[in-house]
């Protein structure tokens, strides 16, 4: 899982770095933006957060390495929730400030406030459940901030399928951003429920799974 979440956030990522190259005076790869010229600081910080969140994130949701690593985890989670909170926080500050895109209209722009202030408020929400040493609720959380975070790389999918069906107007654009959101949420859901998900019960109470002798002996009964 964590490879296949470091590739959905390449394209991004990579755009991101082109961006913040531009911006330190590199050459100008990506369309010019206006609005970034005219006040760069929110999205150099919006770039220099979201890039490690990614990728540090994408290796939270490996059990493997929080068995055998657990202060690692510990210490990339503190790490995590201040680079999520920059991102979602300088998303917020471009949205409520900068000029509004000319090919997105009001949707876009109530999904971008929706989406930012739907990742804060998991962060916190997480971090106040680890703090509470409840393990269910903090993963669950950090899972819907994570998806949210990530909405840009599924966007670059949903966007594109927009702009085919329904034409270049703001409703596809808006619609397109819309979407790459939801479904991170609807899979982030998903992730939440299959890990909440009780095992059946085996004699004297255990837990067991298909083609354990525990379920064998379920099935035919003891000797």
């Amino acid at each position: 899982m964590p490879y296949a979440l470091v590739a959905l956030s390449g394209i991004p990522v990579v755009a991101g770095t082109l961006r913040l190259v531009e911006v330190f005076g590199g050459p100008e790869v990506l369309p010019h933006n206006a609005r970034i010229s005219a006040s760069p600081a929110p999205v150099v910080v919006h770039v220099l957060s979201v890039i490690p969140y990614a990728v540090l994130g994408a290796f939270q949701f490996s059990a493997r390495l929080r068995r055998r690593r657990p202060g690692w985890h510990r210490a990339a989670g503190r790490a995590l929730v201040a680079l999520g909170l920059a991102v979602a926080f300088s998303g917020l500050w471009m949205t409520l400030f900068y000029p509004r895109q000319t090919d997105t209209g009001v949707l876009a722009y109530l999904f971008r406030l929706a989406a930012g202030s739907g990742m804060a408020a998991s962060i916190t929400l997480g971090f106040a459940a680890i703090r509470r040493a409840d393990v269910a609720t903090h993963q669950a959380w950090m899972t819907r901030a994570y998806a949210l975070a990530l909405g840009a790389g599924t966007q670059t999918f949903t966007l594109g399928l927009a702009h085919a069906l329904l034409g270049d107007a703001s409703p596809s654009t808006d619609l397109g951003l819309g979407a790459g959101w939801a479904i991170n949420l609807a899979v982030a859901e998903l992730v939440i429920r299959r890990g909440r998900s009780p095992r059946r019960r085996g004699p004297a109470g255990g837990t067991s799974r298909p083609g354990r002798p525990g379920n064998l002996v379920a099935r035919v009964g003891s000797p």
